[in-house]
């Protein structure tokens, strides 16, 4: 078991050597004793702008479990861990019968990829299209406007996540988040996310680790089929019995539901199925862009520019004076803004970043939580009838393409008439229009009052030419589907998982949820 040597600090060009070397030090006489070192943790120390500097932890591991106790002891800097490490369960017996899931996010992905790896052949759903179609499918979108309702940003093989920023950060302590991390790597991601403490990977790898896991689940015998929705299921005895999917009906002993915050008729299906769902919090808002530059001037002064730094990026957070949240959320360093819809007369934005992050801009989401009072229905599905509302005023605000607005023009409520010292970095086509006017006032009010807060943080953040862009409304899923400790829904064989499920909130936190429903499946 291993101690972590905490708050190494190191210049920017440090190497990893060097780190090391620098833990070992702190040990004193007993680093005579390590048996193997490796980097735990790095972030960016960027507090005081005359003193940017890179903080580690570091692993170490010494021949004696008692020496290492005793130092934990007698030296607060270090941390004595029993360092955890997940272990796929292992069947013994192969269950019977079908496994079907329904979607090939992350979630589905990992399910698909931990069921596939334990012998199983699972039947993968996605009404989307394979990464390649579906590329080509949403440049054309942002090209021309012309939707595919099951070929988007949202839809398609990865999931919604693929056209993002490939954020890979998570709040969850569990090994089961480092063992994500290591098949990522495993399919092709940078090494150093294990380290980073925000990992990233960028829209263009990701889309390459996605088609990768895909060959591995149909290599081991799993089956994928694209453009292909779930259309129904048949229940009897409180069991799931058989699915429908394109032209197909399918007996299953078990259905993964890994569909996505975005798949709105598949909730309108459980509704009827009464599978229980019930309404959650989300959030709202606008994307808002700033130059990159302006970003990483004011978060690292006279170091901007430096290559040794990482691009700007910033995590805010603010109470309005109605107590509501008000916070950044998605914050994509040299990004896009990219039109996300995925229904026809509706308007939805996001953010995305290719690996390089080498756009002119910062984009973030800025967004106002809600909840089911804010709905204006005890229906169950009000917070997608809430979303849809402010899409279609987002479409229609500038007839399709996406609304943008200057700051000092939202603060007016008053549409906008040209841009000022930049440009925005979007993708698919957008127009002026009063992105304000799209917004509950309430919501509104609370991002005026939040960016003239961050503005206090980020010098620059609330100046007249930064420009809104809306209608952010998929933050997260606006419904859960409620599971048992099994993670099984109210009806027997079905696993409700991820995002869309209401129980993750990201890339890594979804694949994580999605191999615990495997694992469910192999005990």
């Amino acid at each position: 078991m291993p101690i972590i040597v905490n708050q190494i600090s190191s210049p920017l060009n440090a190497t990893e050597q060097e780190v090391i070397s620098t833990a070992l030090k702190k040990l004193g006489s007993a680093s005579k004793h390590a048996i193997d070192c490796e980097i735990h943790k790095s972030s960016l120390d960027a507090r005081k702008r005359n003193d940017i500097h890179f903080v580690h932890s570091v692993f170490v591991t010494l021949d004696s479990a008692d020496l290492e106790k005793k130092l934990c002891e007698k030296n607060t800097s270090l941390t004595y861990v029993e360092r955890s490490v997940y272990k796929p369960v292992i069947s013994t017996e192969k269950a019977e019968g079908k496994v079907v899931i329904a979607g090939f996010g992350p979630a589905g992905m990992f399910a698909g990829l931990a069921l596939a790896e334990q012998g199983y052949r699972p039947i993968i759903l996605e009404r989307g299209s394979s990464m390649e179609k579906r590329t080509a499918s949403v440049q054309k979108f942002w090209l021309t406007g012309e939707l595919d309702a099951n070929c988007n940003v949202q839809f398609g093989e990865g999931g919604a996540g693929t056209f993002s920023d490939g954020k890979l950060t998570t709040r969850i302590k569990d090994p089961l988040c480092r063992y994500v991390l290591e098949r990522f790597v495993d399919f092709g991601a940078p090494k150093e996310i294990l380290t980073k403490a925000k990992p990233h990977i960028g829209t263009d790898n990701l889309r390459n680790i996605v088609t990768a896991i895909r060959k591995r689940i149909i290599e081991l015998g799993g089956e994928v089929r694209f453009d292909t929705a779930l259309t129904d299921l048949s229940i009897a005895n409180g069991k799931v019995q058989t699915i429908s999917a394109g032209d197909k009906n399918e007996k299953v002993s078990a259905l993964i539901l890994a569909i996505g915050h975005s798949a709105r008729d598949t909730f309108e299906l459980l509704q009827c199925k009464n599978i229980f769902l019930e309404p959650k919090p989300f959030s709202v808002g606008a994307r808002i862009e700033h130059k990159q530059a302006a970003v990483d001037e004011s978060l690292y002064g006279d170091h901007a520019g430096n290559p040794l730094l990482p691009k700007g990026e910033y995590q805010l957070s603010w109470r309005d004076k109605n107590g509501r949240g008000v916070y950044t959320f998605c914050m994509c360093p040299g990004g896009y803004v990219v039109n996300a819809s995925s229904e026809e007369g509706m308007l939805a934005v996001n953010g995305m970043s290719y690996s390089g992050r080498d756009s002119a801009n910062a984009n973030s989401a800025i967004v106002v939580t809600v909840d089911p009072s804010d709905f204006g229905s005890a229906d169950v599905l009000a917070g997608v009838a809430f979303q849809r509302k402010l899409e279609k005023a987002a479409y229609e605000a500038s007839n399709g393409k996406i609304p943008v607005q200057l700051f000092g023009d939202f603060l007016a409520n008053r549409c906008s008439t040209g841009f000022g010292s930049f440009m925005p970095q979007m993708k698919g086509g957008y127009d002026f229009a009063n992105v304000r006017a799209i917004l509950p006032v309430v919501i509104g009010d609370a991002i005026a009052e939040g960016i003239q807060a961050f503005d206090r943080r980020i010098k620059g953040y609330g100046r007249e030419d930064a420009i809104l862009s809306g209608v952010e409304s998929r933050t997260s899923s606006p419904v859960r589907m409620v599971r048992d400790e099994a993670l099984e829904s109210n009806i027997q064989g079905l696993y409700p998982c991820g995002e869309g499920a209401g129980y993750a909130g990201g890339i890594t936190s979804a694949a994580m949820d999605g191999i615990r429903v495997a694992q469910m499946l192999l005990l």
